[in-house]
């Protein structure tokens, strides 16, 4: 699987989203924010910045699921990426 040019394949990152005050937060409240975390998994040929095992905050709406060898995975392009930590 090689991405071509500012195109990165990443897996979303399942978590719990807790309030200041420890209420977690259910998966339909937790859909509502814009970003979503994901973990790289091989960024384009074109992309300087991101590294495969990064892991990164993007917009979920300019995502694309898609599957392949019967895995899912996010394709997203380098300037849908918000924060890399």
């Amino acid at each position: 699987m090689k991405p071509i040019n500012k195109y990165i394949i990443v897996t979303p990152v399942m978590e719990e989203l807790k309030t200041e005050s420890g209420l977690l937060l259910s998966q339909t409240d937790a859909f509502a924010f814009r970003y979503k975390k994901a973990t790289v998994v091989k960024p384009g040929t074109l992309v300087d910045t991101i590294k495969s095992g990064d892991v990164v905050y993007y917009d979920k709406a300019q995502a694309h699921e898609v599957i392949i060898n019967d895995q899912s995975y996010v394709v997203i392009q380098e300037r849908d990426v918000v924060v890399v930590l």
